[in-house]
């Protein structure tokens, strides 16, 4: 039996008050246990934080409960705050080790400080409409969709997935730093529906009851098909099916944030122990963290809210056109429709492009983005090192008249220039599967 095992996991509430160092405070042990090797002195925390991309650096915590997952790991686990929650930024792996077991076998991840919501009620789509671009009309029962949220503007509040269980029944994740402003955005416009006699009824998941894991690389199939009856080949991707495992009642969603084939499985949290355990069990399985899950998504093309699209930035300039359903365009009744259906007829001033860059350190987040002449047009939003490509990547923003496939550019990265060029996204071909 692999020892790679998470034992007794019990949720508890973790108000942070203070920076790091209070995380180091040994007092009140019976409030905060001294699970996950969290009490580490301030040199470690040093060396576990520069192993890790910028995006993850440690923040000062936010003064907020935040849910912090009790879990008997690996003594290698690195722990960062991320988006006021304690997360695993890589296990006992290195991160391009941890990211190349996803792509060739399969990689277990926690991702259970997302936000997981219920949406009911007969006025349940027109109200989750009421907020986004996309068609939950023509949306077939047990299928699901990418859609954002969008201020007055037309700016993007969130990136969420919506589930269509049944016609006046939704599920719907959406991302974790975002939680305070998405149960904002929801409330308001529930009691906007409420008010004029509209039947809506919301049910935000408390994550000390409801858990999420993602199980993701191209043998991630025939892993989950080993621990449950209904067949995973007619389950194909943006879909998802309840079916129990263990006499666990779950929802498996065909989908991920990797670029691959792979599952998102929100279960119970008494029972996510269990199920975790039995997943780990499997050789072909190992722990995977956030360093892994940000490059995967990086080469997958995939954006990170806050830093690749926020507020001011539209679905057209994030070259995320496609989330705009055609119904919805010609209805223009989502919010910030003005201006984002006349940014696909007229085009924008930027747009985000994918990277290629040569042999050099990678290019971080707010690194210029110049012409081969020297001229700032732009700046990135992601990047990193690709393990897959053996080679820097990276996204941002840049003119569309500049970002022709193929067009060399410049990237200044510590006061020094190294060259690329404008690529398609994604920077590796996508594995998702689709049933015959």
């Amino acid at each position: 039996m692999w020892q790679r095992q998470l034992h007794t996991r019990e949720r508890q509430i973790w108000r942070f008050q203070r920076p790091r160092k209070h995380l180091a405070n040994r007092q009140n042990s019976e409030e905060h246990p001294e699970t996950l090797n969290l009490m580490i002195d301030r040199s470690r925390e040093e060396v576990a934080t520069a192993m890790i991309p910028n995006n993850f650096l440690p923040k000062p915590l936010p003064s907020r409960s935040t849910v912090r997952l009790n879990v008997s790991t690996p003594k290698r686990t690195k722990i960062v705050n991320f988006s006021g929650w304690l997360l695993p930024v890589q296990y006992r792996e290195a991160i391009a080790a941890s990211h190349l077991h996803t792509r060739s076998l399969t990689s277990l991840f926690d991702v259970g400080h997302m936000l997981q919501t219920c949406v009911s009620g007969k006025d349940a789509g027109e109200y989750l409409e009421s907020l986004t671009t996309c068609d939950l009309k023509n949306l077939s029962r047990g299928a699901a969709t990418l859609t954002v949220f969008t201020n007055d503007k037309g700016g993007i509040l969130d990136d969420l997935i919506i589930t269509k269980d049944d016609e006046d029944k939704y599920f719907v994740v959406s991302n974790a730093g975002r939680r305070d402003e998405d149960s904002r955005i929801l409330l308001e416009r529930q009691d906007d529906f409420k008010k004029v006699g509209k039947d809506v009824y919301i049910d935000f998941l408390d994550p000390l009851e409801q858990g999420l894991i993602a199980l993701q690389g191209p043998t991630a199939e025939t892993v989950l098909q080993s621990l449950v009856k209904i067949d995973l080949r007619s389950l194909k991707f943006m879909n998802s099916v309840k079916t129990e495992v263990s006499g666990s009642h779950i929802r498996i969603s065909r989908c991920g944030y990797t670029g691959e084939d792979g599952f998102e499985i929100s279960v119970p949290a008494d029972d996510v122990v269990n199920l975790v355990e039995r997943i780990l069990e499997i050789p072909d399985v190992k722990l995977a963290g956030l360093g892994a899950r940000d490059s995967l998504r990086l080469e997958a093309g995939l954006c990170l809210y806050g830093h690749d699209i926020n507020e001011d930035t539209t679905p057209i300039e994030a070259a995320l056109t496609w989330l705009v359903a055609k119904r919805r365009r010609a209805e223009a009744n989502f919010p910030g429709a003005q201006r984002i259906l006349s940014q696909i007829k007229t085009g924008t001033t930027k747009k985000r492009v994918g990277l290629l860059l040569g042999q050099g350190p990678p290019a971080r987040e707010g690194a210029p983005i110049l012409t081969p002449e020297g001229e700032r047009v732009g700046s990135v939003t992601s990047g990193g090192p690709s393990p897959t490509l053996g080679r820097p990547i990276a996204m941002g923003y840049m003119p569309p008249d500049l970002a022709q496939f193929g067009s060399g550019i410049l990237v200044e990265i510590r006061g020094k220039t190294y060259k690329g060029s404008v690529t398609r996204m994604p920077f590796v071909k996508t594995k998702y599967y689709t049933a015959k």
